[in-house]
């Protein structure tokens, strides 16, 4: 079979601009993560050496935490932004609604809270995941389902968990969040409040609707994914500074002490309280749990501790914040409402049981 010059100059044409974006991905991705490697070494310099604050004070803390962590997820919003905007060119709407939707109530909620545990994200960089899922069409309440489990269950904290209070625990802590994960996505999704999503999100994907039809390129993919991971982060990286500042400071001036005389198992309002004292903080599971160990030493109780720890990476006020730009405050509230009875019912279980 003789093939055609003009066929073959044409594949060969096409090549070129494929191999020159591949290379200029990898490149990035190299960069990436250097970058990403050279954070805390960097946030400790500038806090600690250029600016001169002392390590282990209150400010000195909480700036090395900020200076740390809005490039961590500034970096991880981009990285994630840009897979899951390539992942997506490769299913449609109509394909990925079908895997998470479910023809069964609860089991798209479950597989995307399975989803969740096995992404080791922490709260703020799960959303950038949470943003892609509403853009495909996968209904609300599955999408909520992957937001809580993401941070709150992630192999890590069990291995922790099971390391410093026994397999039990670790298996019921973990059995809870994706109970409450799963519960929680029900709810949500059956109040059927997709009106509070903000509508630039539907915006994108109405663009994007018709991606499927189209027979794209690794250039055509690459230059999408550049495309959405740039309008995403260039409105939601202002929320991303407030609320890692908010955390930063909390995170450096709150003393364990005071949340330790808060959290004792007799009154009856710890366990409310624990989470409304998590919500403002942030932190992922694995960073929160030496905290954790902690707090227990100095006498607080287990569930109202652990009832502290999910609040902590389910519910956090960066978090929150972030998720403002891309839900309405209706939605928030009820998704804190929700969330927040859940785990308070599974602090009370705790202290019952343990």
């Amino acid at each position: 079979m003789i093939t055609h010059p003009d066929s073959l100059y044409n594949r060969i044409a096409t090549r070129r601009p494929q191999a020159a974006a591949w290379a200029a991905v990898i490149l990035a991705a190299i960069a990436w993560i250097l970058a990403y490697r050279s954070l805390q070494p960097l946030a400790n310099w500038l806090a600690f050496d250029l600016i001169g604050l002392t390590p282990g004070s209150h400010l000195g803390e909480a700036v090395a935490f900020f200076l740390y962590d809005v490039p961590k997820i500034l970096l991880l919003l981009s990285g994630i932004i840009f897979l899951v905007t390539i992942l997506r060119s490769f299913f449609s709407p109509e394909q990925t609604r079908r895997l998470l939707g479910g023809k069964r109530l609860g089991l798209g909620n479950t597989l995307a809270a399975g989803l969740g545990v096995i992404t080791p994200f922490c709260s703020c960089s799960a959303v950038p995941l949470f943003i892609g899922f509403v853009e495909s069409g996968i209904p609300l309440g599955v999408t909520f389902s992957f937001l809580i489990a993401a941070p709150m269950v992630n192999e890590v904290a069990v291995v922790m968990l099971f390391g410093l209070f026994g397999w039990q625990v670790a298996a019921l802590y973990m059995v809870m969040g994706l109970v409450i994960a799963i519960v929680a996505g029900l709810v949500i999704g059956s109040l059927k409040l997709e009106r509070f999503v903000e509508d630039f999100v539907w915006q994108i994907h109405v663009g994007g609707a018709g991606l499927e039809s189209e027979r794209l390129t690794w250039v055509d993919r690459f230059a999408r994914a550049r495309q959405s991971t740039a309008e995403i982060v260039s409105k939601v990286w202002p929320y991303v500074v407030v609320g890692i500042a908010i955390g930063a400071l909390i995170h450096g001036f709150v003393p364990e002490n005071a949340l330790a005389g808060i959290m004792g198992r007799d009154a009856w309002w710890s366990v409310p309280a624990a989470v409304a004292l998590g919500v403002p903080m942030y932190s992922n599971a694995a960073g929160i749990i030496p905290v954790v160990h902690a707090l227990m030493g100095k006498g607080a109780a287990l569930g109202t501790v652990l009832a502290f720890m999910m609040s902590v990476v389910a519910l956090s006020l960066p978090e929150m914040i972030i998720l403002r730009r891309v839900l309405k405050p209706q939605l928030i509230g009820v998704f804190i409402g929700v969330v927040a009875t859940g785990i308070v019912l599974v602090g009370y279980l705790f202290n019952l049981v343990v």
